[in-house]
Order: structure tokens, then C-alpha cells, then sequence
């Protein structure tokens, strides 16, 4: 650290200037690591997800295709898609933190912030839906290839489907181009989701963080807590464009606003919220271990790098 005494006053202390490459890649493995436990902590509620946001005429409602899901397919049936699901949430999370470091250094600047932990909550969430528009460019695909796994025994239940058989399939009928279907609604749920997603999380650190200590230092329990709160605003916010999404990913023909409507005509508003409280219970859960794998894997990869 390095004074700066160029002000009259009391110095100001003004953080040494970090290696971004060192902190990029910081950064990227530390999102590796909780987009690992986003994915075991919740993979079952978003099967459940994903299955009553496209079938919604096959269950009465999330605990019966819970316990359906069980009955015909054990624990191996809730965690269909788990491969794709991974790849996933590993390739977004290790771009998505990775960007949002970058982003805050690049926000920080503007605003006269040399440290980012210095931001404020409405900088920090700024920052985290720019960064949304890179991950959301390798979260489509994956993501594409998941729901199709998870919806694949309401779509034929006579056939298996695998990984490579889906991704197989997804070229033969439309090309490298079909592997983005549904790019337009992933973003319109990545951009303004992530904008809430860390603006709470870095709201209730705030919140959470005991006088005299630093966000740093609010122990385990708080950051799982900051990032439950973080998680279930991500996707309380944008959960209409999530349906229409999961929709389009499972074969329904159309654009956003073909689908949007479509459901629209067929539920109502009501039908863009199926799914939403199982959906809230795994973001809480799975959130809530991102959070605390990743800033505990950045503070052990910042010390070892010191």
C-alpha cells in the first residue's frame, strides 16, 4: 500500500496497483470452483424446473413432479442433465466472475474507486450485468443441451439420450447456429438478473458486515446468507424470460415474442411464474454455497499468490 499525501490533510490510502492478469485468472478459478457446487447444491430443483416450465399441463405443481421424478427415475433422474449442467455453470460462473472483476476495475475507474471493494452496491450490480453479456454467450449452448436432457423422458420417453446424442442431433437438423437457440431470452434474463444478483449480494454484505470489520471478514454464515438473498432476487427479477427460454430449448417453435405470447394465451401471466418457488428454494441453497465456495477459494488463491 502506498500513501498519497498530495491532498492537504491526512493521507489516503490508496491501494498498490494488482497484477490484472494474476487477478483475472484469480478470479476465473475461483468461479470454476462455485459454479462446481451452484450445480450439486441445486440440480434437482431446476430438473423439477425445468419439467413443470415446459410441461405444466403433465404436473399439478413442483412437489408432484418431484416426487414423480423419483418414483420413475431415482436420484439419477433428478440429476438428468448433471454433465451439460456442469459445463455450464462452470463456463459461465469462471467467465462471469472473471468479467465482473474486470468490469468493477472498469466501472471503479469512472467513478473514482482505485479499489473495487471501496464501490458501492449500485456500482457493483452494474458491473455484474455487463459481465452477464459474456457469460451469457457460453452459458446458451450448454444450457441449450440441459434442458433438452432433463425434458427428455416428457419428450420420449422410449428413447436415451445422452450428452453427445443431443449435441448430435442439434447439428444434424440445425447447424453450429442451433446451439444458440434461445440466445435472445438468456440475455434478456442474464443482463438485468445479474444486475440483482450482485447488487443484493454486495447490499446484505453491507448490511451484514460487524463495526470495525471489513465485507471481507463477515465469516461464512453471512456471505451464504448474502448469497441466498443474492440469488433468489436473480431470479425472482427475471423468471417470465426463463420460462420462455426453457420453452424454446425443449423444441416449442417460435421467436421470444412468438413464445412469450403463446404462453401468454395459454396461462396467462400465471404461467410465466410455473416453477418460481422450487426455483427460489434451489437459488437460495445453491447460491448460497456459490458465494461462499468462491470467495473462500479467491482469499486461499489471493494468499498463495501474495
Amino acid at each position: 500500500m502506498k500513501k498519497d499525501t498530495k491532498k492537504e490533510g491526512a493521507p489516503v490510502v490508496v491501494p498498490a496497483p494488482g497484477n490484472p492478469l494474476k487477478d483475472g485468472l484469480i478470479d476465473f478459478a475461483a468461479g470454476t470452483m462455485g459454479g462446481i457446487a451452484n450445480v450439486y447444491a441445486g440440480q434437482p430443483l431446476d430438473t423439477v424446473k425445468v419439467k413443470i416450465q415446459t410441461f405444466p399441463h403433465l404436473y399439478a405443481n413442483w412437489v408432484v413432479c418431484l416426487k414423480e421424478t423419483w418414483g420413475v427415475s431415482g436420484l439419477r433422474g433428478l440429476y438428468a442433465g448433471t454433465v451439460p449442467a456442469l459445463a455450464a455453470n462452470i463456463a459461465e460462473n469462471a467467465v462471469l466472475f472473471a468479467a465482473y472483476g474486470y468490469c468493477q476495475k472498469a466501472i471503479g475507474s469512472l467513478f473514482g474507486h482505485p479499489d473495487p471493494k471501496a464501490m458501492s452496491p449500485l456500482e457493483n450490480a452494474a458491473s455484474g450485468s455487463f459481465a452477464a453479456c459474456f457469460a451469457a454467450t457460453v452459458l446458451c449452448p450448454t444450457e441449450l443441451v440441459k434442458c433438452k436432457l432433463q425434458a427428455a423422458r416428457e419428450l420420449n420417453p422410449t428413447k436415451k439420450f445422452t450428452p453427445y446424442s443431443v449435441c448430435r442431433q442439434i447439428l444434424k437438423r440445425e447447424g453450429p447456429r442451433g446451439f444458440f437457440t434461445g440466445m435472445t431470452p438468456t440475455l434478456a434474463r442474464e443482463v438485468p438478473g445479474y444486475f440483482f444478483f450482485f447488487g443484493v449480494y454486495e447490499t446484505c454484505r453491507y448490511m451484514l458486515t460487524p463495526v470495525g470489520k471489513t465485507k471481507d471478514e463477515i465469516g461464512l454464515f453471512r456471505t451464504a446468507v448474502s448469497g441466498s438473498f443474492g440469488g433468489m432476487a436473480l431470479w425472482a427479477s427475471i423468471f417470465p424470460a426463463d420460462v420462455v427460454k426453457s420453452r424454446m430449448q425443449v423444441g416449442v417453435r417460435g421467436g421470444f415474442k412468438h413464445v412469450l405470447k403463446q404462453i401468454l394465451k395459454e396461462q396467462g401471466i400465471r404461467g410465466l411464474y410455473t416453477g418460481l418457488l422450487p426455483t427460489l428454494i434451489r437459488s437460495a441453497l445453491a447460491s448460497g454455497c456459490l458465494f461462499v465456495c468462491y470467495e473462500e477459494t479467491s482469499r486461499v488463491l489471493q494468499a498463495l499468490c501474495k
